[in-house]
């Protein structure tokens, strides 16, 4: 790109709300080009994502799939079925930290689109709740984008949702010829291509939550070319009872929210939905396991942990290597 077609091009900021929270695109552009269609065209394909997988919705494709009758084949729209492959994908390569069938569990505890009161379930609402949960259950063939409803299974896809918002958005502003853009939903981000003044898109991974703001930890800078960026943690929704915090994101293990959850988890990824089904399952295995597995798949990831000292970071070498280049 030579300098007179640099001058010609800014920044131009859009945003607007979807999946219960806010969207925020940041893109280059010609100077005065009209963003109208371009805005349309970001919320459009958002409230496909809504239609598709939103447990809010009692006409969406998973509301639909929640409902069916037991040992019926449900065909699922290109969007939901690519979510659904890296979904089980990812719940299989970490032993079922991730899983989106939690959708009856999460609704017991009073999380998620019940609504409900939160509260601690008795063992007894756990274990009969537990038998409507469980990846492994998922009878899923890729091909014909069929999915089984075994009977009772609920998905909830609340984890990796917004990921796939920003994929999305970004695949939709290339088709629209839009060169270079910083996508994000709910705190996921992606960016590509190069500011018009020749520079890529830098964020700063989140230092501490607002609790722990006396943190001393350093700044992390990420450059995000042709990179996405997910952060899970347990300052977002939870809630006090029996002197413990009970963080939204559950272990599917136990059956229950994940205890002394990571106070953040960052993952870095080619592509954000699998960066935010990541960020989840790393929250649910915590920084010694998640960061062996993180090892041996190549993941970049890090982990903000509370300890009697107050903030401890630690960080894979992909996670470290990103660090770097930025730097």
């Amino acid at each position: 790109m030579n300098h007179d077609t640099l001058l010609d091009r800014e920044v131009a900021g859009l945003g607007g709300t979807t999946m219960g929270t806010t969207w925020g695109v940041r893109l280059s552009v010609r100077r005065g080009r009209d963003l109208h269609g371009l805005h349309a065209g970001i919320q459009a394909t958002l409230d496909d994502v809504v239609a598709q997988m939103s447990n809010w919705e009692a006409d969406s494709d998973i509301s639909r799939y929640n409902r069916a009758a037991r040992g019926t084949l449900q065909r699922l729209p290109t969007g939901f079925a690519h979510v659904m492959s890296v979904a089980l994908e990812v719940a299989q390569a970490s032993q079922g930290a991730f899983d989106p069938t939690l959708g009856p569990m999460v609704a017991l505890w009073g999380f998620g689109a019940s609504r409900g009161p939160m509260r601690v379930p008795s063992d007894a609402e756990r274990a009969a709740t537990a038998t409507r949960v469980g990846w492994c259950r998922l009878v899923w063939d890729a091909g014909s984008r069929e999915l089984l409803q075994p009977g009772g299974m609920e998905l909830d896809l609340s984890a990796i949702a917004k990921g796939y918002g920003v994929d999305a958005v970004a695949a939709y502003l290339r088709h629209a010829g839009v060169e270079a853009a910083l996508v994000e939903v709910g705190g996921e981000l992606y960016g590509y291509g190069d500011k018009p003044d020749g520079q890529p898109w830098r964020v700063l991974v989140e230092s501490a939550p607002e609790e722990d703001l006396a943190s001393e930890l350093p700044p992390r800078v990420l450059t995000l070319r042709d990179l996405a960026v997910a952060t899970s943690g347990d300052r977002w929704h939870h809630f006090d009872a029996n002197d413990e915090r009970y963080s939204h994101t559950f272990d599917p293990r136990l059956r229950r929210p994940v205890p002394r959850a990571p106070a953040a988890v960052t993952v870095a990824a080619a592509d954000t939905t699998r960066a935010d089904a990541w960020a989840t399952a790393m929250t649910v295995l915590g920084p010694e396991q998640g960061l062996a597995l993180a090892e041996r798949l190549q993941l970049a990831v890090r982990f903000l942990a509370r300890d009697a000292g107050g903030l401890r970071e630690s960080m894979s070498s992909a996670f470290e290597a990103l660090l770097e280049a930025t730097a």
